[in-house]
């Protein structure tokens, strides 16, 4: 069953999203605050995180950098806070989803079982090699001259659909609702912080990218290797 860890420092909500879930056959952890959280998440491993920014003591923030530092575990932020400036700051931080309260309890889960889906292994994808960079999709493996990348599974998403559609213009709608879903088309920070990441993780040199190119009030583009061998299979 996939497990997920739910946290909040509200009693009543952290009752209710354990019921809900419960009630979809989830294996569920609740945690009322930031320490108890990352305990449950070092010894259960769940496969998806639901977290809010506001707890005591240590802040959803330094939850979410702190399972970063060994997981791709997908998190979904549940928060609140509605200002661009927190969801960028969650985004940066390693969030995978931003859903604002109040909310709706299908929207919440339709969200967590998108970002699941985003880290399921995908069939059939292709590897490519180059000199400076292999993209293995199918087992979710990047190795760069500096060693192997982890990237979040929403990252692994974007660079998926590039990929699958190299040397083509995807525009930044279309990758918008391929990545986070229908609803999606005009949350460009989106897009602009998880490149930022993936370019420092995968690219040789992010200030001059490479591979992953920015058409300017266009999309992105997954630019193949032209020089010296590469492969794709």
């Amino acid at each position: 069953m996939t497990r997920v860890l739910c946290v909040d420092d509200e009693p009543h909500l952290l009752r209710t999203l354990g019921a809900n879930l419960r009630a979809r056959h989830y294996d569920v952890d609740l945690a009322p605050n930031g320490e108890r959280a990352l305990e449950l998440a070092g010894a259960n491993r769940p496969d998806a995180v639901i977290l809010d920014l506001g707890l005591p003591g240590i802040s959803g923030l330094e939850v979410i950098r702190s399972l970063r530092h060994w997981t791709t575990t997908p998190i979904v932020v549940l928060s609140a806070r509605d200002g661009e400036f927190d969801k960028i700051a969650a985004l940066d931080a390693g969030a995978d989803d931003y859903v604002t309260k109040p909310f709706g309890m299908g929207e919440l889960l339709a969200r967590l079982r998108a970002a699941l889906r985003r880290a399921a292994p995908a069939d059939e994808a292709p590897v490519l090699v180059s000199p400076d960079l292999t993209i293995d999709l199918a087992n979710h493996r990047a190795l760069t001259v500096r060693g192997e990348a982890k990237l979040t599974p929403t990252e692994w998403h974007v660079v998926e659909v590039l990929v699958r559609n190299s040397g083509r213009l995807v525009r930044g709608k279309d990758l918008l609702q391929q990545v986070w879903g229908p609803q999606y088309g005009e949350e460009t920070n989106y897009l602009r912080v998880h490149m930022a990441h993936i370019r420092r993780k995968l690219e040789p040199d992010p200030g001059r990218p490479r591979y992953f190119i920015t058409e300017p009030g266009s999309g992105y583009r997954f630019e193949p290797p032209t020089d010296g061998p590469s492969e794709e299979r």
